[in-house]
Order: C-alpha cells, then sequence, then structure tokens
C-alpha cells in the first residue's frame, strides 16, 4: 500500500506541494515563536551576568532590583562591603530612559562606579572612567568617539558592549554613576540596588538580598503576559497546521472512495489503508518542517530584535510535525475505514 499512497502523492503532487508550502509557513512562525521566547529568557540571564555580582541587595520589601520604584542611600554599599562574606558593595542605578539618534529610542541606563561591580565585559573601547562617558550597546548602532545627549547630559562613548539588552531587545547604556544619579534622582546621592562580590554572611537591617536567579526572576516577570501569549500564539500555529494536514488527507480520501473500495473487495485490509494515508500524512508533514527550518533561518534577521531559535527546537519540530501529522490525518482515516467494498460494483 505504501507504493500506493506515494502514486497517489505523484498524482497529486501540485496540491501536495501547495500544501507543504502552506504548513511550511505555518511550522516556521511557530519556530520564530520559539525564537522569541528563548531571546527573552536570555536577555535577562545576560544582563544580569555582564553585571558581575554574586548578590544584590534592594529595598526591604522591594520587587527585586530591575522594577524596584524604592530608592537607597548610594552609602548603603559601604555598610554592606564590611559585612562578613563580602569582598566589594557598589551602588547601582538602573533606568529607563530615551535617546535621539536621530529618532527617539527607548534606552535602558546602568549607572555604576567606575571600575566598580556593573561594568560589562567590552566589545571595543574601554570602560568608563569618570563623567560624561557612556559605554553603548552595540544594538544603537554607534561608534567610540560618538557623542549622544540623555536627559540634557551630554555624553562620549568610550566602550561599547555586546548582548547587553533586555525587554524586547531594549538596548542598554553604561554611565557612571553621578551621571546616572543626575538623571534618575536629580544628583542626589541615591541607588537602586547595591551589588556584591560575595554574599553577605549576616542580616542586613532595611535590605532585601536577592540572587542572580532571582533578579533574573524579577526582570522577566513583566514579560509573564507576553510569554504566555507567545505559547498561546504557538498553540494555534499547530491547530492551524493539523487543519491543513487533515483537510489534504480528508480530501484525498474522499477522491478515492470507490477506489478504496476495489482495494478492500479484493482483500486490503483497513490497516494496510490506514498506512498509505499515515505516510502521505507524515510526508507531508516531515517535508513543510524541513522546509520551515528554511523559511524561519532566512527570516528571523528580518525582525527588530535578536531572535534565537535553540538547537533542539529543529529536530524538536520535525518530530512534533510527524505526530500533529497523523493526528490530523484521523478523520479522513475513520472515513476510509467507513468505505463498503460494495461501492466497487456500483452499490450504496
Amino acid at each position: 500500500m505504501w507504493r500506493v499512497a506515494l502514486r497517489d502523492l505523484q498524482w497529486r503532487r501540485r496540491r501536495f506541494v501547495i500544501a507543504v508550502l502552506a504548513t511550511s509557513l505555518v511550522f516556521g512562525m511557530t519556530l520564530l515563536m520559539a525564537g522569541f521566547a528563548t531571546s527573552l529568557h536570555h536577555e535577562g540571564r545576560r544582563i544580569v551576568a555582564a553585571l558581575g555580582a554574586d548578590a544584590w541587595l534592594v529595598a526591604a520589601g522591594a520587587p527585586g532590583p530591575f522594577t524596584t520604584s524604592t530608592p537607597i542611600p548610594a552609602a548603603e554599599a559601604d555598610r554592606v562591603a564590611a559585612m562578613p562574606g563580602v569582598a566589594r558593595a557598589d551602588p547601582l542605578v538602573i533606568l529607563h530612559s530615551t535617546v535621539r539618534r536621530p529618532a527617539v529610542r527607548d534606552v535602558n541606563v546602568i549607572g555604576a562606579r567606575p571600575g566598580g561591580l556593573g561594568t560589562p565585559a567590552l566589545a571595543g573601547g574601554r570602560a568608563v572612567a569618570r563623567a560624561g562617558e557612556v559605554v553603548a550597546d552595540t544594538e544603537l548602532g554607534l561608534a567610540v568617539g560618538d557623542r549622544l545627549e540623555l536627559s540634557g547630559r551630554r555624553l562620549e562613548v568610550v566602550g561599547l558592549a555586546d548582548q547587553v539588552t533586555w525587554y524586547f531587545g531594549t538596548p542598554t547604556l553604561f554611565l557612571a554613576l553621578e551621571d546616572a544619579q543626575a538623571v534618575a534622582f536629580g544628583g542626589q546621592p541615591l541607588a537602586m540596588a547595591v551589588l556584591t562580590e560575595g554574599v553577605p554572611g549576616g542580616g542586613t537591617p532595611g535590605l532585601e538580598r536577592f540572587t542572580n536567579g532571582q533578579a533574573v526572576a524579577d526582570l522577566e516577570r513583566p514579560l509573564v503576559r507576553g510569554l504566555q501569549s507567545i505559547d498561546l500564539i504557538s498553540g494555534l500555529l499547530w491547530l492551524v497546521a493539523a487543519g491543513i494536514i487533515g483537510s489534504i488527507v480528508y480530501l484525498s480520501v474522499l477522491e478515492r472512495l470507490r477506489e478504496l473500495a476495489v482495494l478492500k473487495a479484493v482483500g486490503a485490509s483497513n490497516r494496510s489503508l490506514l498506512g498509505g494515508f499515515a505516510i502521505q500524512a507524515v510526508l507531508l508533514s516531515a517535508a513543510a518542517a524541513v522546509l520551515a527550518v528554511g523559511i524561519a533561518t532566512v527570516l528571523a534577521p528580518v525582525f527588530p530584535f535578536t531572535v534565537e531559535i535553540p538547537a533542539l527546537a529543529f529536530p524538536r519540530l520535525v518530530a512534533t510535525a510527524m505526530l500533529v501529522g497523523l493526528a490530523a490525518s484521523v478523520v479522513g482515516l475513520r472515513r476510509a475505514v467507513a468505505v463498503q467494498p460494495a461501492l466497487a460494483f456500483g452499490g450504496p
């Protein structure tokens, strides 16, 4: 029966090709959805790792270092630095702002002591050494020596950092602590968090301690609804793919009712008939999944932020696509089983 199934696909090759193209577009979108979700998770982990802290301290009761709205005195870093287990402690300012290059762009801003914790690895240039300097995310397209204005302050780009975006690819600027304090607090000696090298061994009155994992969770919390929406869209895309495959198999069964009746009349079993249609569904799904890999690879660079499709997503797509193809063909298979041999001889 597998030869019959392949000959049927050859006879209806135009329909098969159209179905593969349509299904591959849907599968390609599921890969891109997986890439979106992966990128959002990786952004949070990368920016937290880039700041080089072992622990984060924020105002007691604050939800976390990235979403807190409660500043603390920057001098708290000196108190924390004297605690057991702490080799170094530095204040950190985190805020959101905009720059004009030439159009208005949203940016994340991190202010830290020059040479202290909160300084990222560089892709070019040097680190911030004093006020008036900035390390810019390569996503902004700036070069060392360029100048930009942030909330009325003129800053010179002295270094570049790569892969330090968060919140859907929003680029990050790294400033001297006093510049960030001027932008966020009008120059008052405040901070949003204290970073530590080493983990404080004692209590921290008035402060709440967060691990790196908790800092990542705090950063990702505002993205929960967005990630849920991505998962929902992915599920709907799988349903669309199942509908395309199921309709193709069902139409094939309807067009071959008399042929199926003849096969049954000469002794073909239901199992062999079902196997033939299952082969068609699996071939369609597998071909569409393979083509979807190419489509997703081509489309990923078009999106405005990095789409990181995990390597495991590709074999997982092929395997899942074949299972979806089999599940989607159930309606057509049931119709094939219901065909009566009498139809081959002109019966009802």
